[in-house]
């Protein structure tokens, strides 16, 4: 019988298992959504996967390194306690290196990727969450290969960033992986930042400006003093180098006669809302809640 995605979505929705494991279900079960949901319960799959509902904020972030090719991944869980795990980091090492020796382009296409020791990403990442009683995530992954030199740095296991360098040495490579770690460029130079944030950041400007009162030309000046602040800020040659604050790493990478082809930065759990709990609150409206009941029944 032929396995639809709808099929696959289903039993991802009744089981909270993967989508490959989902899959093989199916074709197990020749497309018998119960029996297929009985035999995830059997095997562990969906008791272990249901844990996916939780957020996973906490993690590392991994970087592999072999010859001029690098990779990045984060892998997410719900506490620091967990990421700390050798099993944890065991995974997560093996991860990077499948990235680093596989063409995936997805997370999804890397569930199915194959570990040193012959388990998929997703099979090896559902024990793990069976084991450790936490929902564990492959959030995503980068590749950078070399130019001339590849600069890596990890800062602890949370932040790491790759740098690609066209002329330089290793030691600048590395430097300037240190700083992008450090600062959070947003990109290279201002050739790439995107237009919709030029114009949000020119748009703040052009009203911050407008309520000081100032003739039109000379607020045109004060937005183009902070438009040029701003961007120095957010690029990677306009800022300050963080070994040398006097110096721009504009400056640097003339000075050494170098250029950067490409970096990429990652924080372990940027972007992602982690829920936050106070129980003395939860309390507190659980008695209001229920002393509005008694006076709206009295």
């Amino acid at each position: 019988m032929a396995i639809s995605a709808s099929m696959v979505k289903e039993l991802r929705e009744r089981t909270g298992a993967g989508m490959m494991e989902c899959k093989k279900a199916l074709v197990e079960t020749d497309g018998n959504l119960d029996s297929a949901v009985e035999l995830l319960r059997t095997s562990g799959q969906a008791k272990a996967d249901k844990k996916s509902g939780r957020i996973a904020a906490d993690g590392r972030v991994v970087i592999t390194i072999e010859g001029q090719n690098a990779a990045m991944v984060e892998i997410n869980s719900e506490t620091d306690f967990v990421a700390k795990d050798e099993n944890f980091q065991a995974f997560a090492e093996g991860v990077g290196t499948a990235v680093l020796a596989s063409e995936v382009s997805s997370v999804e296409e890397l569930s199915a990727a194959t570990l040193a020791d012959g388990r998929t990403v997703e099979a090896a990442r559902t024990e793990l969450v069976t084991k450790v009683g936490e929902n564990i995530s492959v959030r995503r992954f980068s590749r950078l290969s070399a130019a001339n030199h590849l600069g890596a740095y990890a800062h602890g296991a949370r932040i790491g960033a790759i740098v690609s360098l066209a002329g330089g040495n290793p030691d600048l490579a590395r430097d300037l992986a240190m700083h992008v770690a450090a600062t959070n460029p947003v990109c290279i130079d201002e050739t790439g930042v995107p237009a919709d944030t030029l114009e949000r950041e020119r748009r703040i400007f052009v009203e911050q400006a407008a309520e000081s009162g100032k003739p039109p030309e000379i607020i045109e000046k004060m937005v183009t003093g902070r438009m040029a602040k701003y961007l120095k800020e957010i690029t990677l040659v306009g800022q300050p180098f963080v070994k040398d604050p006097d110096v721009t790493v504009a400056k640097l990478l003339q000075s050494a006669d170098a250029t950067v082809v490409s970096f990429v930065r990652f924080e372990v759990g940027e972007g992602i809302e982690k829920k936050t709990e106070n129980f003395a609150e939860e309390v507190a409206k659980q008695i209001e809640d229920s002393k509005k009941k008694s006076d709206a029944s009295s």
